[in-house]
């Protein structure tokens, strides 16, 4: 296979320095490059050899080492180990791995995959770690998502569309859109998805096509829905409260000042042209002070939650009320029509009781909860 024509040099340069972030696997960024290893591995060591230049530059001189993926059996006896003992964490069933012969295993390793399976719940995590830490301890803990405005090029508005991570402020996409529909953002994730691998949450705003905050007070749209069948928790930012996405909100800042100011463009493809010249020297050439004044993809690496070529199915454990959304999101509980969320229509709902409240029940969608019932307010059934 040959690189793609666009950006050839930047393409090779952030692939090369992926390639050089410790534990990288490098086949594994070759695919997601869409390069053969023969082509990886040559990149790889002319750069070494040919040392700093404008082109490729070298930041680490650290080896190349293939990382460990757990085996099946390993995440099987981890998930097993959940269900049997629902209270333990990461350190307490990555010590019973070991007590049981299956060797060394990170208890950060653990809690990824029981966040693969959606087996810790948002409130778990909650208590587990405070939402307002300011940086995720690691990358692809959390993305952040947004549209930055638009602007007018002389074939109408144009959307840039931006997705960062938040531990590294590595910019993942950076794409002009003429329109910021889910059949505009879906593929485009999608493509990052298969690049970088998947996150463990994605926040965004409550607008569309990430919320949907006017179907019956909860924020499930059919782009929000997509991800949660992919095992990744979305978030949304407090309505007028941007600093929750803080860190995208200043990657726009820079963007506004380095791309956009004082420039016009005559349609989309030309300002995109424009957005791939500076998305390489912001991710791989840029100092970020945030980062002790190092480019972000020093501090990134791509994730190994791989995206699924089929969506898993839709599995809730065995006490929840299983209900089937119908018509504009209603579903009938305990004699109640209550309204869920219009993007679920014909998708199956868990019910599941609080175990804090009488009367109140919580409403999952896979592993993520949107909703409360609770059967002691006053309703009007519509």
């Amino acid at each position: 296979m040959v690189w793609m024509e666009k950006s050839v040099v930047s393409q090779r340069q952030e692939f090369v320095l992926l390639a050089q972030q410790e534990g990288a696997n490098v086949r594994a960024l070759c695919r997601q490059f869409g390069i053969s290893p023969k082509t990886g591995y040559k990149w790889i060591n002319r750069q070494v050899a040919a040392g700093e230049q404008p082109a490729l530059q070298d930041r680490s001189r650290r080896p190349l080492n293939s990382p460990c993926r757990s085996a099946a059996a390993v995440e099987q006896a981890v998930v097993d180990l959940r269900h049997s003992h629902p209270a333990w964490g990461g350190r307490k069933i990555a010590r019973r791995l070991s007590d049981l012969g299956h060797g060394t295993v990170a208890p950060s390793t653990v809690t990824r995959i029981l966040h693969r399976h959606g087996l810790i719940s948002a409130e778990a995590s909650a208590q587990s770690r405070p939402w307002q830490r300011f940086e995720h301890e690691a990358p692809n803990s959390l993305w952040q998502i947004d549209f930055k405005g638009h602007f007018p090029t002389l074939a109408g508005r144009c959307h840039p569309l931006t997705l960062l991570d938040d531990h590294s402020r590595f910019n993942l996409l950076l794409q002009a859109h003429a329109r910021t529909d889910t059949a505009h953002v879906q593929p485009e994730l999608e493509a990052a998805f298969r690049r970088y691998g998947m996150p463990l949450r994605i926040n965004a705003d409550n607008g569309a096509p990430w919320g949907s905050p006017s179907a019956g007070g909860t924020s499930l749209s059919e782009l929000a829905i997509w991800l949660i069948r992919l095992g990744i928790r979305v978030s949304f930012s407090a309505p007028y409260h941007p600093q929750t996405n803080g860190k995208i909100e200043r990657f726009h800042r820079s963007f506004r000042a380095e791309v956009l100011a004082g420039h016009h463009f005559a349609d989309h493809a030309v300002a995109q042209q424009a957005f791939d010249a500076w998305r390489p020297v912001y991710n791989c050439e840029r100092p970020h002070e945030a980062l002790q004044m190092q480019p972000p993809i020093s501090h990134y690496q791509p994730s190994t939650l791989a995206f699924p070529e089929r969506l898993p199915p839709i599995e809730y454990p065995d006490g929840d009320a299983v209900l089937t959304v119908g018509w504009n999101g209603f579903i009938r509980f305990r004699g109640q029509r209550l309204r869920t969320a219009s993007a679920l229509h014909r998708l199956p709902v868990g019910v599941r009781a609080n175990s804090h409240e009488d009367g109140v029940f919580d409403v999952y969608f896979c592993h993520q909860r949107f909703m409360q019932i609770d059967l002691h307010a006053p309703r009007l059934d519509n």
